[in-house]
C-alpha cells in the first residue's frame, strides 16, 4: 500500500484497513462503487489493472472531481511508467511521491497536463537510474519551472518550435456487447476517444467538426475544449496542448449488431459435456478483422477438457481459464473449437454454463459509424500535415451460454 498526505488536516490510515476489510467481505459489489461512505469519511475510488486508486475526504464534495482526478492519476502515470502493475510503482515510487506532490496541493487538483507534468518531473529511464546511484541523488524534480507558466494556456508551452508542423486524429473505439443464449443481441454500445497527437509551432487554434455529431452521448472534453462551440455549432474549437492528449470521450448507444458472430452449444449427459463453438463474420467492416480471440473460464465442476480447433490455438490454463487464439478470421472457412468436458463425479449434467468473453481488432474504420468532417487552423500562417486515422476494438464484448 502506498499512502500520500495531500492536505494540511492528517487522515488517520484506519480508514484504509477498514476500506481492506469491506473490499474482501464483498469483493465483486464492493469494486462497483465509486463513491462509499464510511462511518468517519467519504471514499472514491477508481480500479485499473489490479490497482486500486482511493481517494479520502471528511466533507461533502462534489464526487466526479474526485473520481476524475484519480483517473487523471492512473492515466498519468501509466504513461510514466509504461504500464500500470504493481512491481512498476514499487520500482518507481519516488517518481509517484513527486507527481502527487505536483498533481495536487493542499488537497486542490493544480497540475494534470500530462504534457507540463514532464517538463517539471522527468520520466524514469536508465540513464536517471545510474545517475541517481552515482550521485547519490533521487529527485527528477526540474529546478526550473515549465514553459507552460509563462503561456496563455496553461496546457500549453510558450515557444513551442518545429521544423514540420503536424497533427495526428485517431478515433479509438471500444465495442461493449452482450448477447444471450439464444444468440438475440441484448446490448451494443460503442465507447470512444479522439486521441490528438499535436506537434505545431507557435499557439495554434484549430476547429475539429463531425460530419454526424448527433450520434455521440455522454461526451467528455479535455479543458482545452471551448464548451459553448460544441453546444451551439456542435463543432470542437481548441487550443491543443503540445504532444499527445485525449481530447474528448463519447459514447454511442444501441448499435444493432455486430462485426462478428459467436455460437457457444454445450449439451451434457452420462458425466460428460459435449462443447462446440463457432466463429465467423456477421457484418464485413469493409477492413480485415484481426486479433481474434476467444476466452472462457470452466466451471468448478469441470475435472478435464480435451478441446481442439480446425484453426487457431488453444490453451488451457492452470485457472481453468480456456483462451482460443485464432488471430485472422480466414475467408475460406468459419473456424471452430470443438471438444468434451469431463465432470465430477455424481454429476450428470452440467448446470452453471461459461460465459465467453471475445476479442478482436479492426484498423481503419470506426463502428459507431462517426466521421471526421474537417480540421482547419486559425491564428498560425503556415501550413500544417494532418492525419486521420480509426480502430475499433473489442471491449466488454460477451457471448452467454
Amino acid at each position: 500500500m502506498l499512502e500520500k498526505q495531500l492536505c494540511g488536516h492528517r487522515v488517520d490510515r484506519s480508514i484504509c484497513a477498514w476500506f481492506w476489510d469491506q473490499a474482501i467481505s464483498q469483493p465483486d459489489s464492493f469494486k462497483q462503487q465509486p463513491v462509499i461512505a464510511s462511518p468517519t469519511h467519504y471514499l472514491f475510488q477508481v480500479f485499473r489493472e489490479g490497482i486500486t486508486f482511493l481517494a479520502c475526504a471528511q466533507v461533502e464534495m462534489p464526487p466526479l472531481m474526485a473520481t476524475e482526478f484519480l483517473c487523471r492519476v492512473a492515466d498519468v502515470l501509466s504513461e510514466y511508467l509504461g504500464g500500470l502493475n504493481e512491481d512498476l510503482i514499487k520500482d518507481n515510487f519516488i517518481i509517484v511521491y513527486e507527481l502527487l506532490d505536483e498533481m495536487i496541493d493542499n488537497g486542490f487538483p493544480l497540475t494534470t497536463e500530462p504534457n507540463i507534468l514532464r517538463e517539471m518531473i522527468a520520466p524514469p529511464n536508465i540513464v536517471s537510474k545510474v545517475l541517481s546511484v552515482v550521485t547519490g541523488s533521487s529527485s527528477n524534480v526540474s529546478d526550473t519551472l515549465p514553459g507552460a507558466t509563462a503561456s496563455l494556456v496553461p496546457w500549453r508551452t510558450a515557444d513551442a518550435k518545429y521544423a514540420n508542423n503536424e497533427i495526428y486524429v485517431d478515433l479509438v473505439e471500444e465495442m461493449d456487447a452482450t448477447i444471450n443464449r439464444d444468440g438475440v443481441l441484448v446490448k451494443c454500445e460503442i465507447n470512444g476517444e479522439v486521441q490528438v497527437n499535436s506537434r505545431i509551432t507557435g499557439l495554434p487554434d484549430l476547429t475539429l467538426s463531425f460530419s454526424n455529431p448527433a450520434i455521440l452521448d455522454d461526451v467528455r472534453f479535455h479543458p482545452c475544449v471551448r464548451y459553448r462551440p460544441w453546444e451551439s455549432h456542435q463543432f470542437l474549437s481548441f487550443v491543443p496542448p503540445d504532444g499527445q492528449f485525449k481530447l474528448m470521450s463519447y459514447r454511442v448507444r444501441k448499435l444493432k449488431s455486430t462485426p462478428i458472430y459467436v455460437k457457444p452449444q454445450l449439451t451434457s449427459d452420462a458425466g460428460t459435456c459435449r462443447l462446440s463453438i463457432l466463429v465467423g463474420i456477421r457484418n464485413d467492416p469493409g477492413k480485415t478483422i484481426d486479433s481474434v480471440t476467444v476466452q472462457f473460464k470452466l466451471p468448478s465442476c469441470i475435472l478435464s477438457a480435451d478441446l481442439t480447433s480446425n484453426y487457431g490455438i488453444v490453451n488451457i490454463l492452470s485457472d481453468k481459464t480456456c483462451s482460443w487464439s485464432i488471430g485472422r478470421i480466414p475467408k475460406d472457412k468459419a473456424p471452430s473449437m470443438t471438444g468434451t468436458l469431463v465432470l465430477e463425479t455424481g454429476l450428470e449434467r452440467l448446470h452453471v454454463f461459461p460465459t465467453f468473453q471475445v476479442g478482436f481488432k479492426i484498423m481503419g474504420v470506426a463502428l459507431s459509424g462517426l466521421q471526421i468532417d474537417k480540421l482547419d487552423m486559425k491564428s498560425v500562417p503556415y501550413r500544417f500535415y494532418k492525419g486521420f486515422r480509426a480502430l475499433t476494438r473489442a471491449g466488454e464484448f460477451e457471448v452467454r451460454s
